[in-house]
């Protein structure tokens, strides 16, 4: 029987693919391995549920989706569900691979959405490369996408609703309670909506912070890591006076202002779970994994001592 407490790690997107790193899948083995690398450290003294980001995946997949005229370009939850097997696959064999005898599964995840999301009229979420000004511009003209400013450079935006429900999340519990080192919940869930005659994709990516948060809550996680492309959550980042907050509450947090497109859902996500499960969440790089959670690196959220 397993008795370790059950942590819940968000794999972001860009921590597999870097800013500025080409989009090929060399690189994201490269990456791929650093991660395993952690989160077999991280199975010493947790037991762990992966869930990994998407964005710069399915955004290639789009563009590479989009290239080929004579197909209607395949919708946005379809290639969710794609890149849900390519990064599990990569992720599966290199965590098999570093961990060998353990039990490693992916499972393919659908996360329920509301179709009356204002997210649907106001998208936030970042997918694929980054591009200039001037390539924004015109991709915006010919493809009738959304871009927005991401730090220097440019990228596509598009809907990400809140997600209310994992649909598998029986078989998630199955398998853990079997031991397994679950896969799931990749980009956040194929996002669908549940009409009169059953469920159906719809066009937004979920942002796998917010999933994540929604699965360590239902699985009573003690613990909740996002490890992002960046080191911690910062104040004033960007300015000269930037500085890494390394040991905060949400409540300290709510009184903050961040992006929507990036940290926001971040820190959203890890106040949710620590408020309503009482649990830890930390914030930073990859590489860091349990020098997070124990406070020593990237920024650590708990409450407050006497709301413990």
């Amino acid at each position: 029987m397993n008795t370790k407490p059950t942590l819940v790690v968000a794999l972001g997107g860009n921590a597999l693919l870097k800013r500025g790193e080409p989009l090929e899948a060399a690189v994201q083995r490269k990456n791929i391995d650093v991660a395993a690398r952690t989160i077999a450290q991280l199975t010493r003294q947790w037991r762990v549920v992966l869930v990994h980001g998407n964005g710069p995946q399915v955004g290639l997949l789009a563009l590479q989706n989009s290239a080929y005229e004579p197909v209607m370009p395949y919708p946005l939850d379809v290639l969710g569900a794609e890149s849900q097997g390519m990064i599990g696959y990569m992720l599966q064999q290199a965590l098999k691979n570093a961990l060998p005898e353990r039990e490693v599964s992916v499972l393919l995840t659908q996360v329920e959405v509301d179709p009356h999301d204002p997210a649907f009229t106001h998208p936030t979420k970042y997918i694929g490369p980054v591009y200039t000004a001037e390539e924004a511009r015109v991709l915006g003209e010919q493809k009738g996408w959304t871009l927005k400013a991401d730090g220097a450079c440019w990228r596509r935006v598009v809907p990400s609703p809140q997600p209310k429900r994992i649909i598998e999340s029986d078989a998630i519990r199955t398998l853990i309670a079997r031991d397994h080192l679950v896969i799931c919940n990749g980009g956040g869930g194929v996002p669908v909506v549940e009409n009169a005659d059953g469920y159906h994709g719809i066009e937004a990516v979920i942002d796998k912070d917010l999933s994540a948060a929604l699965l360590a809550q239902s699985l009573q996680a003690r613990a909740l890591l996002i490890l992002t492309d960046a080191d911690a959550v910062y104040l004033n980042w960007g300015k000269p006076t930037q500085r890494p907050l390394t040991h905060t509450t949400p409540d300290a947090l709510s009184a903050l202002h961040f992006d929507a497109g990036s940290m926001g859902p971040k820190i959203a996500a890890c106040c949710a779970f620590v408020n309503q499960s009482h649990g830890i969440a930390g914030i930073g790089a990859l590489e860091d994994g349990l020098e997070i959670l124990s406070g020593n690196r990237g920024t650590l959220i708990a409450l407050a001592p006497s709301h413990a």
